[in-house]
C-alpha cells in the first residue's frame, strides 16, 4: 500500500522515493498443521491425569478428548454450557462459533460416557459452580483461553511431543487437524470414495465451504500411503 501511494505522489512530485521490494519482511508464515498419532494423544491425556487438583485433571483429560474426537475449535470447547452437553441424547450443540454459526455434533457412546462421567466429577468437586459452563476451572468459573493454551504447552511437553523442524511445538488445535486428516484417511481405508463427503467434513468442522478445510487436510505419511495405492489401483485397471 505505501508503494502503492509513493507511486502515485511521485506522478506529481518526481522526487518522491518509491519504497524498493523485500523492504519490510513479509508476516510469519502459517504453522503447519500437524497430526497428533493414538499414542501421543493417549499421553497428552495420562499428562492430564497427573494435575495436582483432581477437577482440574477431569476437566483437561474431557476437554483434550473431546476436541480430539470431534475436532471442533478449542473456543467452541469453552464455551460450551451444561445444556448444550446432551450425554442422553449423544449430543453436543455449539451456538455462536466462528460466523455467528450453530451447529450439532453426534458423538459417539464412548465419548457420551466420558463427558457424563466428567460431569459427575464437576458435580462431585464443584457442586456449586460460578459459572453455566460445562468446563470449568477449579474455581467453578469458565475456562480463559490464555491458560488453556498454556497449559496445553506444559502438558505436550511432560507428554514428551517433540517441536516441529521449524522448533514449534504442538498447540491444542493441532487436534483439529489430527481429526481431519485422520477422518480422511479412515475413509480412504474403508474404500469410501472421500470426495463427495468433503461437504459434510467442512459442514462438521463449521466451515464455510470445503475450501475452508483443505488447510486441515495436509499430505501425512497415511495419506500419502492411500493416494499411492488408489494410483496403484488405476494403473491396474488401465493395464487390464
Amino acid at each position: 500500500m505505501a508503494r502503492g501511494f509513493a507511486r502515485y505522489l511521485q506522478a506529481f512530485d518526481p522526487a518522491t522515493e518509491i519504497p524498493p521490494p523485500g523492504l519490510i519482511c513479509s508476516p510469519a508464515p502459517r504453522v503447519s498443521p500437524r497430526a497428533f498419532s493414538d499414542a501421543e494423544i493417549a499421553a497428552l491425556m495420562a499428562a492430564a491425569g497427573q494435575l495436582a487438583h483432581p477437577l482440574r485433571a477431569a476437566t483437561y483429560q474431557a476437554l483434550i478428548g473431546l476436541v480430539a474426537v470431534t475436532g471442533c475449535r478449542v473456543g467452541e470447547a469453552i464455551a460450551l454450557d451444561d445444556g448444550d452437553v446432551d450425554p442422553d441424547e449423544r449430543v453436543i450443540v455449539i451456538r455462536n462459533a466462528k460466523f455467528g454459526k450453530h451447529r450439532q455434533l453426534v458423538i459417539h457412546p464412548t465419548t457420551a460416557a466420558a463427558l457424563a462421567g466428567y460431569a459427575q466429577a464437576r458435580q462431585e468437586h464443584c457442586p456449586r459452580p460460578c459459572s453455566t459452563a460445562f468446563f470449568v476451572s477449579t474455581r467453578g468459573t469458565r475456562l480463559h483461553y490464555p491458560n488453556v493454551a498454556a497449559l496445553f504447552r506444559e502438558l505436550a511437553a511432560q507428554a514428551g511431543l517433540e517441536a516441529d523442524r521449524d522448533g514449534r511445538f504442538p498447540t491444542f488445535h493441532s487436534l483439529r487437524h489430527s481429526f481431519a486428516m485422520t477422518t480422511l484417511a479412515g475413509w480412504h481405508e474403508a474404500g469410501i470414495d472421500a470426495e463427495p463427503l468433503l461437504p459434510v467434513l467442512s459442514a462438521w468442522l463449521g466451515h464455510a465451504g470445503p475450501a475452508g478445510s483443505y488447510w486441515y487436510l495436509s499430505a501425512t505419511p497415511g495419506l500419502l500411503g492411500q493416494a499411492a495405492r488408489r494410483l496403484e489401483d488405476c494403473a491396474e485397471g488401465e493395464r487390464s
